[in-house]
């Protein structure tokens, strides 16, 4: 391991990462690395102490470091105000965590969210959308135990202001997450969270439901088909919101996905899943981890956000209405996680 020199950068802007699990610790670590002037919470004593005295171990694809800085277990230990705060913790701890953040904020404070689902709204109603700005999180990373965490996929950031502007200190994010990945502006952040959010309702949700990797579940023809509903539904949602839904990944267009009912459109639709399943056959749902830590999902930002839009837009959304009941039950314990749960799919 190599231990990180920490070059003061004199325009560095003062920023916290709340969360230091796998995206947030890996993030923190790589630009405290570079200079910049980072603190972090973790909301555990032990592990708090642990990274301000010894550092946090970062690993992967941008190396093997351990970085110190300025950990805390609570946001009641800060002082001072943060120029930019990164939201790294699960959207269902979201309210709790920017209540807990606001005091140390200014008016042109930025919460940068890095949670899965469309969480934008939320923030917004908290801080502002004028102090919110939209990310999306194209890779992937892995906390193999509190303090060490790796980067296990490379990827890029997306960012973007609610209102799509551009300015000064959009850039500054840009320039600032692009130590950890490419970092790339969007002129539509809703469509690009909204594409996100689509793979979240198909692959995340319905492996939480079945409790298969990634690669077992798409190699079953009738679970492709309740993918292909999931995705048919959420751009008949999206065209009622008027939100135009970005390619996923540069190479996932829905709207060509689903533009053909033909045998052929829907052999193509078909084998391009089935090569989803086989690219991240070894993938476990996020959500499926969390169920069998017995803590909630983030369903209600994933196809729980899709069913609501649906309702207020007078859209049906019902394999979506039951991926949410399912796994709410899970949540619940008055469901098992089983492929089994596709049964009660009509499709």
């Amino acid at each position: 391991m190599n231990a990180s020199h920490n070059i003061s950068k004199s325009n560095s802007p003062r920023m916290i990462f709340i969360g230091a699990g796998a995206i947030g610790g890996v993030s923190a670590g790589l630009i405290k690395k570079q200079g910049y002037d980072v603190d972090i919470i973790t909301k555990y004593k032990d592990l708090a102490n642990l990274i301000t005295s010894e550092g946090i171990q970062v690993m992967g694809s941008r190396g093997n470091h351990t970085v110190t800085m300025p950990a805390y277990a609570t946001a009641g230990e800060l002082t001072g105000k943060y120029d930019l705060i990164f939201m790294a913790v699960k959207a269902t701890d979201l309210p709790e965590a920017i209540e807990s953040i606001k005091p140390y904020m200014h008016d042109k404070s930025a919460i940068i969210t890095m949670e899965n689902g469309i969480c934008e709204d939320l923030v917004a109603s908290l801080v502002g959308a004028e102090r919110t700005i939209g990310c999306i999180t194209g890779w992937g990373g892995t906390m193999h135990s509190p303090g060490k965490v790796e980067m296990t996929s490379t990827g890029e950031f997306i960012i973007g202001n609610l209102d799509n502007s551009r300015n000064d200190r959009l850039t500054q994010v840009q320039e600032i997450l692009s130590v950890v990945n490419p970092c790339y502006i969007s002129d539509n952040i809703y469509g690009s969270l909204y594409s996100k959010l689509i793979i979240n309702a198909c692959i995340t949700s319905l492996g939480a439901v079945c409790g298969l990797y990634l690669g077992e579940m798409l190699a079953i023809k009738y679970v492709r088909d309740i993918f292909i509903e999931i995705v048919k539904e959420s751009i008949a949602v999206a065209n009622a919101m008027g939100l135009k839904v970005e390619v996923y990944g540069g190479k996932l267009d829905y709207y060509d996905m689903i533009r053909s009912d033909s045998w052929f459109a829907n052999l193509k639709r078909h084998l391009l899943i089935r090569l989803i399943g086989f690219k991240y056959r070894k993938l476990k749902s996020s959500s499926l981890q969390s169920l069998e830590r017995n803590k909630l999902t983030e369903i209600d930002f994933f196809n729980g956000y899709i069913a609501q839009q649906g309702k207020k837009h007078q859209v049906p959304t019902p394999v979506n209405d039951i991926v949410v009941s399912q796994i709410k039950e899970i949540e619940a314990r008055t469901r098992t996680i089983s492929p089994d749960n596709f049964k009660e799919y009509s499709i």
